[in-house]
């Protein structure tokens, strides 16, 4: 009578026995409430998987309540003060311990000896029109990486999976400013493996090609800490892409690329560039009270607030909020900020978001800052996926490892015609 759960049916008068495990229960135990032996058996319905749980994962977790992330039991505050460099947050996220000064130097070797993008991966971004939109550039280029490494497609091999991973970190950055540059028409820069994983990102973006890297520590360490706030984010919708696509054994490039195109969405990646187009059109602090009143009258969007997971403030966007008065001191403030300001302070304080419990998220603050480091904004949701490359592999890599995981195939609930017959066109 312990952990379980006493469900009766009240079509029949049966009572049925649930085990309950971290929680849960399992959907399939729901199968044996039938009303006779015809009956398929119960089914959840769950539209967007609002309440179900699709894996269980050691890597992040979050309290959307409490306003809680944490990356392998490590809150997302001390990972974003205290930690060195993102490769060395990639490789806990992935690896699930903080490396020795040993395992992260043999990790970061690993992964700079191959950013080099090979020529046909090149062609396939340089045959794109400069205005197509980078997201879609990014997703071409990673599922061309699978034509250039078929023995990815043994996910079966330990060790040729890790050699994936290398390359997928690798070579995103490189692709990504490759794409950039290319939008720009400028000369593709090669990855210089003398630099962090964050400054070779910059140098191959913004160097003109012939200059020594000249990156402020300040960006560098800006541009750090926004790869390591995107890092994972649980089973956002990306993330079950990518675990979805895994599950048919499909190469890791081929699922990367699904996650991407995935990310592209103005609701997921795409959100922190909706924040600046809302800035945009407000204008000026003259118009943010109209602004506010057309919110509350339901004729437009408080975009960068609420979020799906957490009803708190999100714990990335405080980090991101400090992040960006570093930034500023270097850039120089950028105008929209007084904007964003003035927004949260309202939302913070008015009855009517703070009873929706909208508070910012991390997209709220964050495109401010990749406006003052340069960042085009239709580059904004590239940036993300770069970061968020970790734990993209980090999760598929725990889900094809899982052994109770099998290719996705959720069900359905039919509410279509019952059998009909096929009636020729002529007696149509």
């Amino acid at each position: 009578m312990g952990n379980t759960l006493t469900i009766t049916d009240n079509r029949n008068g049966k009572q049925y026995e649930i085990p309950v495990e971290n929680g849960a229960i399992r959907a399939m135990d729901l199968r044996q409430i039938k009303v006779d032996e015809n009956d398929f058996g119960m089914m959840t319905y769950d539209p967007a998987f609002m309440n179900t749980a699709s894996a269980k994962s050691k890597i992040t977790f979050i309290d959307g309540d409490k306003g809680i992330l944490r990356y392998r039991g490590y809150p997302i505050e001390q990972i974003a003060e205290k930690s060195t460099s993102f490769l060395e947050v990639a490789y806990l996220i992935f690896f699930g311990e903080l490396p020795s000064k040993q395992q992260l130097t043999e990790w970061q070797n690993n992964i700079m000896s191959n950013s080099a993008v090979a020529e046909s991966v090149k062609k396939v971004i340089s045959s794109f029109d400069r205005s197509a939109h980078p997201m879609g550039m990014l997703v071409s280029a990673l599922g061309a990486l699978s034509t250039i490494y078929p023995e990815a497609q043994n996910i079966s091999d330990p060790a040729i999976r890790l050699q994936q991973i290398y390359r997928l970190m690798g070579q995103t950055p490189t692709i990504a400013a490759m794409i950039y540059r290319h939008s720009k028409g400028l000369p593709f820069v090669e990855p210089n493996s003398s630099l962090s994983y964050s400054a070779n990102f910059l140098n191959m973006m913004f160097n003109s090609g012939n200059e020594k890297p000249d990156i402020h520590p300040v960006l560098e360490h800006a541009m750090c800490i926004l790869f390591i706030l995107h890092a994972d984010h649980e089973q956002n919708c990306s993330t079950n892409v990518m675990r979805s696509i895994g599950s048919s054994h499909a190469n890791p490039y081929a699922a990367a690329a699904g996650a991407a195109a995935a990310l592209w969405g103005p609701l997921h990646g795409g959100a922190n560039e909706e924040v600046l187009k809302m800035l945009d059109e407000i204008g000026t602090m003259d118009n943010v009270s109209n602004f506010i009143k057309d919110v509350k009258d339901g004729k437009g969007r408080l975009m960068g607030f609420g979020h799906r997971v957490y009803k708190n403030y999100d714990p990335r966007a405080r980090v991101i909020k400090q992040l960006a008065y570093e930034v500023f001191d270097v850039t120089g403030k950028n105008p929209k900020l007084d904007l964003a300001l003035a927004l949260e302070k309202i939302a913070l304080e008015d009855d009517y978001f703070v009873k929706r419990r909208l508070y910012p998220n991390v997209d709220f603050y964050s495109g401010l800052i990749y406006q003052a480091l340069g960042f085009p904004t239709n580059f904004f949701t590239v940036l993300f996926a770069v970061g968020r490359m970790i734990g993209w592999l980090s999760q598929w890599h725990e889900n094809i490892t899982d052994p109770e995981q099998k290719i996705a195939r959720p069900r359905q609930i039919y509410l279509g015609y019952n059998e009909r017959q096929y009636i020729p066109i002529e007696q149509r």
